[in-house]
C-alpha cells in the first residue's frame, strides 16, 4: 500500500457558499477585500481564481463533490431534492448522508487517526457517516445557518403599530409592501395562493409537490412572502410601574399565540427614543429594551408551536420610531429553540458552544427591495452569524485540537439570491406567465449593485478572521459550490430546483394540468395526457407505462419521445429574443460526459443557456452572467503544502479538491473519487 508523507499537519477548508471568483477580483482591485487579497498573496489560484465546477450547480451535489472528489453520477447526489421513487411529481430532501453513494474525505482522515470537525457542510455530512470517536460533526441539514432547519420554531416578521390602528393583528404570508407596515387595511392581499416557495419545506426537510405556474411560484419567486404583526398605540395604562408619559403597544408572537406587552418611552429631552419589552403588564424587568441604530443579538423569550412551548431566542431591531412616539417599525428574527443539540455530534459540543461562545444566531431571508431589511436586518444578522462562526470554529480549533477542519458559511448566496436578479435594468417581457407587478425592480440597477459590493466586504471580513491561522502552519483552502449569474432577460422559467416546471412543457405540449367544471386550471397534472414534466434543476422524467404510476408513454417510444422532447427544447424561441433558450439536452446515459446521469437522474438532462438561466442551479457551471457575475466556484489554497504567491494556468476542477486535501494530509484518496491531485500549486513534485 503505497505510503505518503503529510504536507501539512493542520487543514482548515474554508467553504463560502456562493461565493463568484469573478465578483471577488472584481472587489479585489477595487481594494474592497483585502484578506482574500492577502490569502492569494500567500497562496496559490488561477489568475482568475475560477473552479471549474461541476453540474448541477446548486448546494447539496456540488458540496457533495467536493467531500468525495466525484462527480453526482457517481455519489448519487444529484440536485437540491431527489426524484421520490414511488410518485413522478414528488420531490424528497436530499440533504441527508444516507443518500450519498461515495466515500467521505472525512471518513478517510479519522480512518487515519486524524481528528476531524465537518461543520454544516450541506451536502452528504448529516447524519454523521462513520462512528469513529475522531469525527465531530455540526449540522448539515440545511444550507441557511447552523440549526435552522431544527432548532427554528418560529418565523421572522415585521411588526408595526401606530396611533391610527385600533386593533392587534397578525397578518401570515403578507405580499403587500413592508416599507412602511403601519397601517395595512387592504388585508386580502395577504393571502396565498398556493403553490409558492415552502421555506418550511426546504429548510427543514420532508417531501414536496410544488408546481410553477407563474412568476409568483416556487423558489425563484420575486419575493417571498412576510409575516405582519400590527399593534394600536396608546397611552400606557394598567402598569405596575410605567412613566406617566409612556406610550404602550402589543407585540404578537407565535403568529399571534404570545402577546408581550410593550412601553415607547421618552429620554431626558422628551424625545421618544426606545421601547421595553416586558413578559406582562406586572413585571418590572424587561425582556430587552432597544433604541434605533442597533440590532439585538440573543433575546430570551418562549414561543408557541404545535401546542407546545420553547425556550427561544430572537434578534431584533427597532427600524422606525417617530419622536411623537406615534409610529414605529421592527424587526423581529425567527425564534430558535435554546435547548435543540439535535444536529450536534457529539451533544458535548452544543453545550461547550453555548457556554463559552453562545448560542447558534437565528437565520434570516428578509428583504428584497426595501434597503432598510436588506441593510439593518439581513446583512447585520449575517454579520453576528460571522462573528459567533468564527468565534465557535476557533474555540473549537483550540480545545479540540483538530488536525481538519471542514468549513461552511452561507452568506453569500441567501443574501445574492435577493438581489442578483435585479443587477440588469430588464425590459417588460412578451412571456405568456409574466407579470410586470412581479419580478421588477424597486430601484435603480446601482441599488442592487451597491448591496452585493456589502455582501462581499462582509464575507472579507469573515475570511479575514482566519487569515492568522497561517502563522500558526495551518494550511486554508478557500473553495465555493457554485456562484450566481444575473441575465439579460426574463428566464423562461425551466429547471426550478425545489419544483415542478409547469408553463414550458405545457406551451409545448408534453404536460397536462386538469381542469374543474368551470374549465379553470387546477394545480393536479393531468396523467391521462401527460408524456414527460420538468422536475428539480435539469430533470426531464417520461411518463413511461410500467415503471411510472400512470404511465402512458410506450417503453418502446421512449427513445422517440426523448427525441421530441429534445428537439421541441432546441427549438423553443424566447419571445424577447428570438433565440434558443437551452444551451444543452441530452439522454440520460450521454449525460455521463458531464458527471451526471444515472438512476438519480431523469431520462433528459438539459442546462438553460446563459442569458436566459434565473441565477444558477438551471445552468451550466461555466455561465456568465451581467455585472461581473458568474457560476463558477472559487479556489485559493495557501499554507504548508502550496507554493506561495503562485498562479496556475492548468484547469482547476471541482472533483479536485477532494484529493488534493487527501494529499496535503498524507491519507488515501476515497474510494470512488475521481479528480486528481492539484499538481502544479503543491510544493512537492509528483
Amino acid at each position: 500500500m503505497l505510503k505518503r508523507d503529510a504536507l501539512t499537519q493542520k487543514i482548515f477548508v474554508l467553504g463560502i457558499d456562493g461565493m463568484d471568483p469573478r465578483l471577488t477580483c472584481k472587489f479585489i482591485k477595487e481594494g474592497k477585500m483585502p484578506n482574500v487579497k492577502k490569502l492569494m498573496g500567500k497562496g496559490s489560484c488561477r489568475e482568475d481564481l475560477v473552479l471549474l465546477g461541476a453540474n448541477p450547480t446548486v448546494t447539496p451535489p456540488m458540496w457533495t463533490t467536493l467531500a468525495t472528489g466525484a462527480y453526482p453520477m457517481t455519489h448519487g447526489i444529484t440536485g437540491f431534492f431527489r426524484q421520490s421513487p414511488d410518485d413522478l411529481d414528488v420531490m424528497q430532501y436530499n440533504l441527508d448522508s444516507r443518500n450519498c453513494k461515495a466515500e467521505l474525505l472525512w471518513n478517510v482522515f479519522v480512518e487515519a487517526g486524524k481528528k476531524t470537525l465537518v461543520w454544516h457542510w450541506p451536502g452528504s455530512s448529516w447524519p454523521p457517516t462513520s462512528d469513529n470517536p475522531l469525527l465531530h460533526v455540526v449540522d448539515g441539514t440545511q444550507p441557511g445557518c447552523v440549526g435552522m432547519g431544527t432548532a427554528q420554531v418560529e418565523q421572522e416578521f415585521i411588526l408595526g403599530a401606530s396611533e391610527q390602528n385600533t386593533e392587534v393583528t397578525y397578518i401570515n404570508n403578507f405580499r403587500g409592501d413592508v416599507s412602511a407596515p403601519c397601517v395595512i387595511t387592504d388585508l386580502e392581499v395577504s393571502s396565498n395562493s398556493g403553490g409558492g416557495f415552502d421555506e418550511d419545506a426546504v429548510m427543514g426537510g420532508g417531501d414536496t409537490k410544488t408546481m410553477v405556474l407563474g412568476y409568483g411560484d416556487g423558489s425563484k419567486s420575486a419575493e417571498l412572502p412576510i409575516n405582519i404583526a400590527q399593534s394600536y398605540i396608546k397611552p400606557a395604562s394598567g402598569w405596575s410601574e410605567a412613566p406617566v408619559d409612556a406610550k404602550e403597544f402589543i407585540m404578537l408572537l407565535s403568529k399571534g399565540l404570545l402577546r408581550r406587552p410593550c412601553l415607547i418611552l421618552k429620554n431626558e429631552q422628551g424625545i421618544y427614543d426606545r421601547v421595553a419589552i416586558y413578559k406582562s403588564k406586572k413585571t418590572t424587568e424587561p425582556i430587552a429594551v432597544l433604541q434605533m441604530g442597533k440590532i439585538y443579538p440573543c433575546i430570551l423569550d418562549e414561543a408557541i408551536r404545535d401546542d407546545q412551548h420553547f425556550d427561544v431566542i430572537r434578534n431584533m431591531r427597532l427600524l422606525k420610531l417617530t419622536e411623537d412616539g406615534s409610529e414605529l417599525k421592527m424587526w423581529v428574527s425567527a425564534a430558535n429553540n435554546i435547548h435543540d443539540d439535535s444536529v450536534f455530534h457529539p451533544k458535548s459540543l452544543y453545550r461547550d458552544i453555548v457556554e463559552n461562545v453562545g448560542y447558534p444566531q437565528p437565520g434570516t431571508m428578509i428583504g428584497e427591495h426595501e434597503i432598510d431589511l436588506t441593510t439593518e436586518c439581513r446583512l447585520a444578522n449575517w454579520y453576528l452569524a460571522a462573528d459567533w462562526q468564527a468565534s465557535c470554529l476557533h474555540y473549537l480549533m483550540e480545545n479540540e485540537k483538530y488536525d481538519v477542519v471542514f468549513s461552511h458559511f452561507h452568506n453569500v448566496d441567501l443574501e445574492m439570491h435577493k438581489v442578483v436578479h435585479f443587477l440588469t435594468d430588464k425590459r417588460d417581457s412578451k412571456l405568456p406567465y409574466f407579470t410586470n407587478d412581479i419580478g421588477r425592480a424597486k430601484h435603480p440597477s446601482e441599488v442592487y449593485q451597491k448591496m452585493v459590493e456589502d455582501i462581499y466586504v462582509q464575507t472579507d471580513y469573515y475570511i479575514g478572521k482566519f487569515i492568522h491561522l497561517l502563522d500558526d502552519n495551518w494550511t486554508i483552502l478557500l473553495v465555493s459550490d457554485h456562484a450566481q449569474g444575473c441575465p439579460k432577460y426574463e428566464p423562461p422559467y425551466l429547471g426550478d430546483c425545489n419544483a415542478i416546471s409547469i408553463r414550458l412543457m405545457q406551451e409545448l405540449g408534453f404536460t397536462a394540468l386538469k381542469t374543474d367544471e368551470n374549465g379553470s386550471e387546477l394545480r393536479e397534472i393531468d396523467w391521462e395526457h401527460t408524456k414527460a414534466i420538468a422536475l428539480r434543476e435539469n430533470d426531464i422524467w417520461l411518463n413511461v407505462k410500467g415503471r411510472d404510476k400512470y404511465g402512458i408513454v410506450d417503453p418502446a417510444d421512449k427513445y422517440e419521445v426523448e427525441e421530441e422532447i429534445m428537439t421541441a427544447l432546441y427549438s423553443y424561441k424566447h419571445p424577447d429574443t428570438g433565440k434558443r433558450c437551452v444551451a444543452l439536452a441530452l439522454r440520460n446515459k450521454d449525460a455521463a460526459l458531464l458527471g451526471m446521469g444515472g438512476p438519480e437522474n431523469g431520462d433528459i438532462i438539459y442546462f438553460v443557456a446563459e442569458n436566459y438561466n434565473y441565477d444558477h442551479a438551471d445552468s451550466l457551471s461555466t455561465t456568465l452572467g451581467t455585472h461581473d457575475t458568474s457560476l463558477s466556484p472559487i479556489f485559493i489554497g495557501a499554507g504548508p503544502g502550496f507554493k506561495e504567491n503562485y498562479r496556475t494556468q492548468r484547469v482547476l476542477r471541482q472533483v479536485d479538491v477532494a484529493p488534493t486535501i487527501a494529499v496535503l494530509g498524507g491519507v488515501r484518496m476515497p474510494k470512488e473519487c475521481e479528480g486528481a491531485p492539484m499538481y502544479p500549486v503543491l510544493t512537492e513534485e509528483f
